[in-house]
């Protein structure tokens, strides 16, 4: 499902002005923000609508649940970790210091971009090189948002679409292991969306095939959820999101 960008992008940032300038005029009835930071994955590629998408299904059931909320998303497709911090940095800090709960579901892109270069050219995965840079990066996004806001933030680990791939169950091992390494050094919870995932991808994952990394060499990448996938992480992500007592 393809949206318009730039038209969504500036939708959501003319919301969050609004919104902001609710909050502090005292204006409404709004008791939390939800800000949702990512990739494609969070901003809904391959969801058959925006409503579908796990942001915006996450925010329908805390306002189910009588806590009036508003969510907003900064994500786009095809976006690594350091254009996400560039995100976070140039258009996140004025909706992110209003925050009451902030998640962060990012990597997905470094993570795949290495992992076709292995296969392309039949050399191992260099583990090392790119988390490198992810965990830089990651670690300063923490820091952006607790230094310009109180939100609780939430880390989102990585779900496994090739799990019939050896490399990718290594390497996407590593890769979690790293993110709660990382995450409990920033006093930062991790939502484990992995095990979500684990053995029910076949039903999760929209264009599913064989759950090999050669899978996306013909051009389509099956990595993003279907509706169901995306119920699925709101469903998972809803104790961690609701507002603490």
């Amino acid at each position: 499902m393809q949206y318009n960008i730039s038209k969504i992008a500036t939708s959501f940032f003319h919301q969050a002005m609004y919104v902001v300038y609710m909050i502090k005029s005292g204006v409404g009835d709004i008791l939390m923000i939800y800000t949702a930071l990512g990739d494609s994955i969070t901003f809904g590629e391959n969801a058959s609508s925006w409503a579908k998408a796990y942001p915006q299904l996450s925010v329908s059931t805390l306002n189910s649940d009588s806590c009036r909320a508003r969510g907003f998303v900064l994500a786009r497709p095809g976006w690594s970790s350091s254009d996400l911090l560039d995100a976070v940095i140039w258009r996140g800090s004025p909706l992110i210091s209003h925050s009451s709960v902030v998640s962060v579901w990012i990597g997905g892109v470094d993570l795949a971009n290495a992992a076709l270069t292995s296969v392309r050219s039949k050399k191992p995965l260099a583990v090392q090189h790119f988390v490198t840079s992810y965990r830089r990066n990651l670690g300063t996004i923490f820091t952006r948002i607790k230094k310009g806001s109180r939100a609780r933030i939430i880390c989102c680990t990585q779900y496994n679409p090739f799990p019939n791939s050896p490399v990718a169950v290594e390497s996407i091992g590593q890769f979690n292991r790293m993110i709660n390494e990382l995450a409990h050094s920033y006093d930062v919870t991790v939502a484990p969306t992995h095990k979500w995932f684990e053995g029910k991808q076949t039903g999760l994952i929209h264009g599913y095939q064989k759950g090999k990394i050669e899978d996306a060499l013909s051009g389509f990448m099956p990595i993003h959820p279907n509706d169901r996938g995306h119920q699925v992480i709101a469903t998972g992500l809803g104790p961690y999101l609701t507002p603490r007592k």
